[in-house]
């Protein structure tokens, strides 16, 4: 079964987990010319993140603020690099709903509170070819 809903997902941004939040960011400004968009702390996640825009992506640079959550059992096991895709959806609970349905492994079944007042939830990698996923829905203005 193909699902249709996928056709309304973009690409919001690319997750990238690194140890230094400063320095990953100045890296990227300095030698790679990214404009430095927001920055903050997801507390529920154990996080600092920074948003920059380089070319067409954006890009998310995470860092665990303390050695409890995702991100540090990731910089831990795996080291920096790319941690997920993130993809804009509407309506993500329904989303959620139609891709479990289908047979789509979820680590999330309802979403959470995510940075940039988003809505946030994870698909898990082994239904994603080895990619994680992120869903995430923006605040309704």
């Amino acid at each position: 079964m193909q699902l249709q809903i996928s056709s309304q997902w973009h690409l919001d941004h690319i997750g990238i987990a690194v140890r230094d939040l400063d320095g990953s960011t100045t890296h990227y400004r300095e030698k790679l010319g990214a404009e430095i968009l927001e920055r903050e702390i997801v507390p529920t996640q154990n996080v600092e993140v920074q948003f920059l825009k380089l070319g067409g992506a954006v890009l998310e640079l995470i860092s665990s603020i303390n050695d409890q959550g995702p991100i540090a059992k990731f910089l831990a096991k795996r080291g920096e690099g790319i941690h997920h895709l993130a993809y804009e959806v509407t309506d993500i609970n329904k989303t959620l709903q139609v891709l479990s349905q289908s047979g789509i492994a979820l680590i999330d079944s309802v979403s959470r509170p995510g940075s940039r007042k988003c809505q946030v939830a994870f698909l898990h990698p082994k239904s994603c070819g080895g990619v994680l996923i992120e869903l995430c829905e923006p605040e309704t203005p």
